[in-house]
């Protein structure tokens, strides 16, 4: 089937920035020209031309009460109205039953669980705060940033920790990579250059649906590692390009008419994030504290930047170029060939005119970025220096206005609640919770005889399966890594395969639901995807997943020598 892209006459079409509800946009019918239909749709800076708001009103006729007979007596008067009911405030605080259930994780350990000989008080007292500390970022009592801040509290008031000790992360130098990654991702909107990088994948890629979406897949591929936050991705760029093809198309979100293109595009790109996102150390927030974490237990990646690409490359790559071929024949497409796509995209890049001064800032503050995250160690730059140096080039040239950066609250949010996580990580590592968890692992798994290989996997499917649980990666990540990699270490499997197969599968699972990861959540959103074949797909590609990251990706990483 050919897609007609039907003009969108509507008096504002689809926004690029936000999901749209299906009333809002039509199709309209007549004989406007084809280049006014494009123009129509690229165009969403025009003013809304309201109706007049008498236009189209029925004319009702007022009949005097002295010009009829028969009408003798006024007719009576209508009851009043009720009194309107006042609504219910709302609930303020935190709510009641996820506070009590998180609280309750704690005290039962603490109190009613024997504290085991080999650990100190204090540190039987830190694991009952941090237990509970997660348990509540879990179930959500509080915003997560504030509950994490109630445990920080919680651990000095009652002595557990001290001061320094409980705030140590806040200098911590991966958490301030991940912060500054947030805004790298706003400058990458602001300037719209990740608009223009993916309209030219889909000039070059977009005739076919199949083509254009491999065209979408790609340009994420491009943009992934120097736009370090799936979400931002999903939500800045790449849905609002969709959300355009598809209403061009006569696909409509919450309609039968999903199915012409746009469930195709929204949930073939949703499951390639999560591969774009596994293919670069700065691809996502959540790589970086995995390797910041492995590092708090002595497993440490040489060169990370070029060590996590060199081993995901080849299962990532195989993974990305399959996703839309598998989907398109788990969720086909009504619309088979979409030939006005590329013009669609010229007109947009027409529109666009040449690379603005900021965009061409962007590009080369990016690839100094990228390049010294490749090559800094060997000349004394960290990564974070390296993304203190690319954010103080877009401040200094105007780029970035530091009201841009205090407005980027999810940047602050992060950098609260990480920080009290990998800081209590680090105290429960030194006080030797971890120690005593990997050798009571170790003990139980060599009483199955199972070699490490075996044990490695189903580590690895524990780990990934347990997600179905959490409403964050990152969330995951600050649980379980910790104690999922010791878990690996004492079970003998190499350090440095066990911390990046961990990692990976991070990344991999931020597609298993709607809820999974923030990019769920901003594809979800926009309509275009069925519960049902969230989960069903979701599930299905996982497998999928599992299947070329364990395959590929072992003989890809016997061969790179990790094991």
């Amino acid at each position: 089937m050919e897609a007609t892209f039907a003009p969108l006459l509507s008096p504002r079409p689809a926004s690029f920035r936000r999901p749209l509800s299906r009333n809002r946009c039509r199709p309209s019918t007549g004989s406007t020209s084809p280049s006014f239909h494009i123009y129509s749709i690229l165009v969403f800076n025009h003013n809304h031309k309201k109706s007049h708001p008498l236009q189209n009103t029925r004319k009702k006729s007022i009949t005097s009460p002295l010009s009829s007979s028969s009408s003798s007596t006024a007719p009576p008067a209508p009851p009043p109205p009720p009194p309107p009911q006042s609504s219910p405030p709302p609930q303020q605080g935190a709510k009641p039953i996820p506070l009590t259930i998180s609280l309750a994780v704690g005290a039962i350990l603490y109190f009613l669980v024997p504290r085991p000989s080999e650990l100190s008080p204090q540190a039987w007292q830190l694991l009952a705060i941090f237990l509970s500390t997660i348990a509540g970022l879990v179930l959500g009592p509080l915003p997560v940033g504030a509950w994490a801040f109630l445990g920080l509290t919680t651990a000095v008031l009652t002595g557990t920790l001290p001061f320094p000790a409980a705030f140590s992360a806040f200098t911590n130098e991966v958490i301030w990579l991940i912060t500054i990654s947030f805004f790298f991702a706003r400058a990458f909107v602001k300037t719209g250059l990740g608009d223009r990088i993916a309209m030219y994948f889909v000039k070059w890629l977009g005739k076919s649906t199949l083509g254009l979406s491999y065209g979408l897949t790609l340009s994420e591929a491009l943009i992934a590692p120097a736009m370090p936050s799936t979400t931002a991705r999903a939500g800045g760029v790449f849905l609002p390009i969709i959300q355009s093809l598809s209403l061009s198309a006569g696909s409509f979100p919450g309609e039968p008419s999903m199915k012409k293109l746009g469930s195709f595009l929204v949930h073939t790109q949703f499951q390639a994030s999560s591969n774009s996102s596994a293919l670069f150390l700065t691809a996502a927030a959540q790589n970086l504290l995995c390797l910041k974490l492995a590092e708090e237990l002595g497993v440490a990646i040489s060169n990370p930047w070029l060590s996590w690409f060199e081993a995901a490359s080849l299962p990532a790559l195989v993974s990305l170029l399959s996703t839309p071929l598998i989907l398109y024949n788990l969720c086909p497409p009504e619309i088979k060939e979409t030939p006005d796509a590329p013009a669609i995209a010229a007109q947009k890049l027409h529109l666009m005119g040449p690379l603005t001064t900021n965009e061409l800032i962007m590009i080369v503050t990016m690839l100094l970025a990228v390049s010294l995250w490749v090559f800094g160690d060997a000349i004394g730059i960290t990564n974070v220096v390296a993304a203190m140096l690319g954010l103080s080039i877009l401040l200094l040239t105007g780029v970035m206005e530091w009201d841009d950066c205090l407005s980027e609250k999810s940047a602050w949010d992060t950098l609260a609640w990480f920080a009290v996580v990998v800081g209590m990580s680090e105290q429960l590592t030194a006080l030797g919770i971890v120690t005593w968890m990997s050798n009571y692992v170790s003990v139980s798994l060599l009483s199955l005889s199972l070699s490490w290989p075996l044990e490695l996997v189903l580590l690895q499917l524990a780990y990934f399966s347990i997600h179905y649980m959490f409403a964050s990666q990152t969330g995951h990540v600050g649980a379980l890594f910790t104690a999922f990699l010791g878990m690996h270490l004492a079970a003998g499997v190499p350090g440095g395969l066990s911390a990046l197969a961990l990692a990976y599968n991070t990344s991999l699972f931020g597609a298993l639901t709607h809820y999974s990861s923030g990019q769920a959540a901003v594809y979800f959103g926009a309509g275009y995807m069925d519960l049902q074949d969230v989960f069903k797909l979701g599930f299905v590609m996982a497998i999928a997943n599992l299947v070329i990251w364990g395959g590929v990706g072992a003989v890809w990483w016997n061969f790179l020598g990790l094991y």
